[in-house]
């Protein structure tokens, strides 16, 4: 993917926390872009809301980096701990607990 269109390739507009990019790539990875931005967009605005007042530059870091950790542990990546089941439900229990002690706040 480029940020100019080329002979063979789309321009696809996509949003990521508010802004709009423009993007091109060959029209046969435009649903994979669009799906991939909507993650991305996801995952930088669910950072946003749940840390204090943060730059879209950190914001983006850190996804960066949560996705990156992501996809070495569905690598199987060595040094990257592979979660168990037990361990993921309680993950999720507790961000679920963060996040209902900061929307009280």
């Amino acid at each position: 993917m480029s940020a100019k269109p080329g002979k063979d390739s789309l321009s696809v507009t996509v949003r990521i926390m508010g802004k709009e990019y423009s993007v091109a790539c060959p029209p046969e990875e435009h649903e994979a872009l669009v799906k991939s931005a909507d993650y991305l967009n996801e995952r930088m605005t669910a950072i946003r809301k749940r840390g204090r007042a943060l730059g879209a530059e950190r914001i983006a870091v850190m996804a960066a980096l949560n996705i990156a950790r992501e996809l070495l542990e569905l690598r199987g990546t060595e040094g990257v701990a592979q979660p168990d089941a037990a361990s993921i439900a309680r993950v999720k229990q507790l961000r679920l607990d963060i996040d209902s002690t900061l929307a009280l706040e």
